[in-house]
């Protein structure tokens, strides 16, 4: 008996990592590295599952991962004890809190990364000042309910750490979490949204900051002097990091270059310099993560080692490690320890407390800087938001032995429930207004009463592969220095995804819109950049940069208003599939395909979509050097014309030949019904088509780099024999929507239904070309194109002051 008593009383063996398999009659629940693979998969599809659920309701995947964190803990499934015995049974804890610690210090890491100390010092006085105000108030009432949860549910902890806790816990502003929100509210670029995110990088740094020091507090040393020399020593790690960090990786920024590879030396050496810094903070005893993040905002933001950085960790931390974390978390949370009606009283006053202090001190301090009511109110939700920093302080708290069961318990509640708040009511008190329809605004389309005017084009762009033939197509675009010229919005089609490298392009968006010559001089190593910037040098055309950064499903609403706000005539998109090298076109992503075809439907102007097969090569081509062969086919309809109007202008650079091809139906029969219908259906374009033509036909007179023809055809064959003729060409500029039954005929499959029947059989592996073709949708309003164009009865003075 005493012998069964002291094997009851002695800690269970550890894990042993691998087994022999269940076929030797080992158990994989028995050892650690399958159970640690269990818990990961477990976790990875719980949380993610929660993500899409809650993705209808606009919510950040943090909420989906605390919320999985605590399902999978003792509030949920963890009532059942022979579930926790086997997938979390007490011997596994250690590892899978390593790996979950392992994972938060590259995170912080990355969040690091995200911090740029430039645009802190940046922050003018008013984002300071609500800043501020968003940390102190609740700050003080996060002290004032300390002393309530002391006296109550906390009795018996360290209580200046406890204070300091709770302060820094009800003060907290999450920057990623609040990043992710504005970006899907798509209010990154107003004014509420750029007041918050600076408000909230001043937050985060004075967080950190108290955190450090609660840390430092709560150390369990005897003597009274240890928090001081924990402070300390702390302060003089920071110290030798700004001394010796920046240099070093400043050296490393360097030597990479835009459009190569980064060294994999430099990967491994700055991983192991944040191990490294991770490892001096923890022996100093405030925690390993605040080495990683003094790493991570030391070094350089500028050039792609940065960007590289976080590629090359952010996929496995965020999307395998990170979680665990939650789920670490999670499993000490206990709800069922929230009882009674004093402790769910203690929960409604924390939550009022740390909302009131947050939404009162930022809207007070908005008011009094003039704010509008709706917009300081907004902004106090907006920097009510916690997350993942909230759970960080809570466990650091909770692992001290500052924070109970029960006082965790509810802290997480309240962390969960005011970040959740945030997006609904955000929606329902702030809706900015919407852009008034411009009345002067009436260049919507290429084809236009006075041609001369100047043409603004929005070009959008997904990567650098097709920048050369977006330039090339600009080049011939100018046309002639008689008209007002040419205006280029190049816009920078960036997804907003859950990964932390999408809120390094929220502090690009900030210099969203500015002209490229605008932009400060370390930009210029993008090559990109460079490219447009050549360009605008050489040919004097204005241009100007802007990025959409949104997701997918709502990336053509920003294309839309983008062209809508900067009155552009057309649209050109590039396709969704891109040439390999065997001439085939291959599908870069269908998410492209869907955003054209939204901005097809939606755009207030015309659009284009360029089928790009190398035009003018894989380089950007001189003005001088352009030699460009360009068909038009002519079947009929607004589209066509627009088509050709673009054309036209195309063909004013001296480098240019247009060849028209205007296709006629010859009719099978010529019986008296027969022309009496053709007479019929052609009376109703001859008011819009001959008339186009015809003053088409008087300018071509005097230019000889315009060839028109025109080609009698019965059906679809006879059609494709004779685009079979010209398909040598450089580029075709096609309408999506002819009048013509010989076209209609040229496709009837509805696989690229966006090109239309002529731009999806030029397309099509049928057709053999090596011709770029760009599909021309033009802008149709209530009234007929032509009756919109006549109600344009103004100068050319007027109409250039309207665009």
């Amino acid at each position: 008996m005493v012998s069964n008593a002291t094997v009851g009383l002695t800690c269970p063996s550890p894990m042993k990592p691998t087994s022999n398999g269940i076929f030797q009659g080992d158990d994989p629940l028995q050892f650690s590295l399958p159970l640690t693979i269990l818990q990961i998969c477990l976790v990875v599809v719980v949380t993610r599952g929660l993500a899409f659920i809650l993705k209808p309701l606009r919510q950040p995947r943090v909420i989906a991962e605390i919320i999985g964190g605590i399902l999978l803990g003792p509030s949920a499934l963890g009532r059942s004890k022979s579930y926790m015995q086997a997938i979390f049974p007490p011997k596994s804890l250690p590892v899978l809190d390593t790996l979950a610690n392992l994972g938060l210090l590259f995170f912080l890491f990355l969040a690091g990364l995200e911090l740029d100390p430039k645009s802190l010092r940046q922050t003018g006085k008013r984002v300071l000042g609500i800043a501020l105000a968003g940390i102190s108030l609740p700050f003080a009432l996060g002290i004032g309910s300390s002393y309530v949860l002391k006296e109550t549910i906390s009795k018996g902890v360290n209580g200046t750490a406890f204070l300091v806790f709770m302060g820094v816990a009800l003060s907290i502003t999450a920057f990623p979490v609040l990043a992710r929100i504005l970006a899907e509210l798509k209010l990154l670029t107003t004014d509420v949204g750029r007041m918050a995110m600076s408000a909230a990088a001043v937050n985060d740094v004075a967080a950190w900051i108290l955190l450090a020091l609660a840390i430092a507090l709560s150390g369990t040393g005897k003597s009274s002097l240890v928090p001081l020399w924990v402070f300390l020593s702390g302060c003089v790690f920071v110290f030798c990091a700004i001394l010796i960090v920046p240099p070093i990786f400043k050296w490393i920024a360097q030597r990479c270059h835009e459009g190569e590879p980064v060294k994999e030396t430099y990967i491994c050496a700055t991983l192991a310099a944040v191990l490294a810094a991770g490892f001096v903070t923890d022996a100093i005893g405030i925690h390993a993560m605040f080495g990683a993040f003094v790493i991570g905002v030391l070094i350089p933001k500028d050039g792609p080692f940065a960007d590289s950085l976080v590629e090359k960790v952010e996929d496995l931390v965020s999307g395998l490690f990170l979680p665990l974390y939650f789920v670490s978390s999670g499993l000490k949370t206990n709800i069922a320890t929230i009882q009674g009606l004093q402790s769910w009283g203690l929960l409604v006053l924390v939550i009022f407390t740390a909302c009131f202090g947050k939404i009162f001190g930022t809207l007070l301090v908005s008011l009094l800087c003039k704010a509008p009511l709706r917009e300081a109110l907004t902004l106090g939700f907006l920097m009510n938001t916690k997350g993942l920093v909230e759970l960080i302080v809570l466990n650091i708290g909770k692992d001290r032995k500052v924070l109970n069961d029960q006082t965790f318990a509810i802290m997480v509640l309240m962390a969960l429930f005011t970040t959740f708040i945030t997006t609904p009511i955000v929606m329902a008190i702030y809706k900015p207004e919407k852009r008034k329809r411009m009345a002067d605004y009436k260049n919507r389309t290429i084809e236009r009463k006075n041609p001369n005017t100047q043409l603004r084009i929005l070009t959008c762009y997904h990567s650098a592969r097709n920048i050369p033939s977006i330039i090339n197509l600009l080049e011939a675009s100018r046309g002639s220095e008689k008209r007002e010229g040419l205006s280029v919005y190049a816009l920078h089609l960036m997804e907003l995804s859950e990964r932390s490298s999408a809120i390094i392009m929220v502090h690009k968006a900030r210099k969203n819109g500015l002209p490229f010559w605008n932009k400060n001089q370390q930009s210029d190593a993008n090559h990109v950049v460079v490219a447009f910037e050549a360009f605008r040098q050489l040919s004097h055309v204005s241009i100007r940069s802007m990025k959409a950064i949104s997701s997918m499903h709502g990336m053509h609403d920003d294309i839309c208003n983008t062209a809508e706000s900067n009155r552009a005539a057309i649209i050109i998109l590039p396709f969704h599939k891109h040439q390999r090298v065997d001439g085939s076109l291959e599908t870069t992503r269908s998410d492209f395909r869907l955003v054209n075809r939204k901005v097809l439907e939606h755009a207030r102007c015309s659009v284009g979509i360029l089928v790009d097969r190398g035009l003018g090569g894989t380089t950007q081509v001189a003005a001088s050097n352009v030699s460009y062969f360009i068909m038009v086919p002519f079947f009929g309809g607004c589209d066509d014309r627009e088509a050709l109007a673009y054309g036209v202008r195309m063909a004013e650079h001296p480098g240019i030949r247009l060849t028209v091809i205007r296709f006629i139906v010859e009719p099978e029969s010529m019986g008296e019904i027969v022309k009496v219908n053709i007479e019929a259906a052609s009376s109703k374009l001859r008011s819009s088509d001959e008339e186009f033509l015809a003053e088409f036909k008087k300018n071509m007179a005097k230019d000889s780099s315009i060839k028109y023809e025109e080609k009698l055809v019965r059906n679809a064959a006879d059609t494709i024999a004779v685009l079979s003729e010209l398909k040598r060409c450089n580029l075709f500029l096609v309408g999506r929507r002819p009048e013509c039954e010989a076209a209609l005929d040229l496709s009837r499959s509805d696989d690229c239904s966006e090109l239309g029947p002529v731009g999806g059989f030029l397309t099509s592996p049928d057709f053999s070309t090596t011709a770029s073709v760009l599909i021309v949708q033009q802008y149709k309003s209530g009234a007929s194109p032509n009756l919109t164009l006549q109600m344009e009865d103004e100068s050319p003075d007027k109409d250039s002051e309207s665009n």
